[in-house]
């Protein structure tokens, strides 16, 4: 976890601020780690790195007002590494150098992340961990890929170089915005959220993989070929395969239910201008907005497939013009900063609602992982609630280095869980050390719930 100090309003930036942890398992006495449930962890060394750029001073970065609003979410990326084939030389300080090397030109250019690698107070793990099998895993806040680009070359291209320019956002004057925004948010506060309980007990962790093949297949079945229609994205596929799923657990129970998707507006936001259309790609701060279709139960169960996937290709098309919608949203932040909101849907209120994310191209290149000893084995990107929310998601990720296998990270009822790990012909399928490419001994990694 890097982080920094500051307000909910901005943040004090210093440019001498990370701390990384270079645990051995092997060692007695060590600390316990997630409740001691799974493993121990002994920290045996701790450096400070520095910004290889001494002429960065302490200033500060005010939040958008975008920024403000994903306060009740921590994401994180999730990364597992094979050990390296036999032959190579290899050892767990050359892992930790890699890291370690990269970091002051890195935060060169991401000084704003400048701040103390430690131990994440959610899950007692630090930020970096050797198994005794030989392999390693990696959590950080995002950016792998410069991290990465720089380890490896030592320069950042052009294209990686990040924008924090915080005036692409601002609000206007006076600020304007539809009726529906006091509607899609809510404050974030105890009488709002269920109780802990509730929140607690309603939901089991599942880490899936969809085979390419199996994928295909479902791309094929969601899709209109009668009619000349568009054929369905992977994510459309999987996304009306799950509202279909969802729509038969709930049965007679509600009349309604929902799906919301995670949309990425710097691919959306249409630009005449190729310098802004540029600077949307490397935006470094949040630029997502939160989507939702809603239908009849009946509805859903009795539409095919296809039809599933156009009515929900509506639901995201059909949204207010993204960057209206952006604006929108800064301009209603900025006459309610007195109060942290989230978004109205997730809270667990009114028909159930699962939520889908597709991060499927953050894992895609094959060296985006790489920091010069091969691709990760499986990077996923998690999310950590700091709010009682009690709705449904899934995060869908490709394999690195494999656009046609997907994982699929899920956090959903039991009687979900259950009915996708029964339907045939089997979609979601189980991770294990074999489909990862990994060996008997790396068995560790899976008890480990990584």
């Amino acid at each position: 976890m890097l982080t920094v100090t500051g307000s909910s309003a901005q943040l004090a930036l210093r440019s001498s601020a990370v701390l990384l942890l270079s645990p051995d398992l092997q060692e007695e006495g060590m600390a316990s780690v997630n409740g001691g449930r799974d493993l121990q962890v002994r920290v045996v060394s701790r450096r400070l790195v520095k910004a290889a750029d001494s002429s960065i001073k302490p200033h500060v970065l005010h939040l958008s007002n975008l920024d403000l609003l994903m306060q009740n979410i921590r994401s994180t990326a999730f990364c597992i590494y094979p050990k390296p084939s036999t032959g190579v030389s290899f050892d767990f300080d050359a892992v930790v150098h890699a890291f370690e090397s990269g970091l002051p030109s890195f935060l060169n250019h991401f000084f704003p992340f400048a701040g103390r690698i430690a131990t994440n107070p959610s899950s007692g793990l630090p930020e970096v961990v050797s198994f005794a099998c030989g392999g390693f895993t990696v959590a950080w806040c995002s950016l792998v890929g410069a991290w990465s680009e720089l380890a490896r070359s030592g320069t950042l291209a052009a294209g990686s170089q990040p924008n924090l320019d915080r005036s692409v956002f601002r609000p206007r004057s006076p600020p304007a915005y539809g009726a529906s925004l006091d509607e899609a948010f809510t404050p974030l506060d105890g009488k709002h959220q269920v109780n802990a309980l509730t929140a607690n007990q309603s939901f089991v962790e599942r880490l899936y993989y969809i085979d390419a093949s199996d994928l295909e297949r479902l791309c094929a079945a969601a899709s209109r070929r009668e009619d000349g229609g568009p054929r369905a994205t992977r994510v459309q596929a999987l996304s009306a395969y799950l509202w279909k799923a969802l729509a038969g657990l709930v049965g007679a129970a509600d009349e309604h239910c929902r799906m919301g998707w995670r949309v990425d507006g710097r691919e959306r936001i249409a630009s005449d201008d190729p310098k802004r259309r540029a600077a949307m790609r490397s935006y470094v701060g949040n630029l997502i907005t939160y989507v939702v279709g809603e239908a009849s139960v009946r509805e859903v169960m009795r539409m095919p497939l296809p039809e599933v996937a156009a009515m929900l290709r509506e639901a995201i098309n059909a949204a207010p013009a993204y960057e209206e919608r952006f604006q929108e949203v800064v301009d209603w932040v900025e006459e309610h900063k007195s109060q942290r909101y989230v978004e109205t849907a997730i809270l667990g209120l009114g028909s159930p609602i699962l939520s889908v994310t597709a991060l499927a191209s953050f894992t895609s290149r094959n060296d985006i992982t790489d920091f010069g000893f091969g691709h990760a084995a499986m990077a996923v990107p998690t999310a950590t609630a700091t709010a009682r929310l009690c709705s449904g998601y899934v995060q869908v990720f490709s394999r690195p280095g494999d656009d046609g296998t997907w994982f699929v990270n899920a956090l959903v009822w039991p009687q979900l869980a259950a009915a996708l790990e029964a339907d045939e012909p089997r979609v979601l399928r189980p991770v294990t050390a074999e489909c990862l490419g990994l060996s008997s001994a790396s068995l560790q990694v899976q008890r480990c719930r990584l």
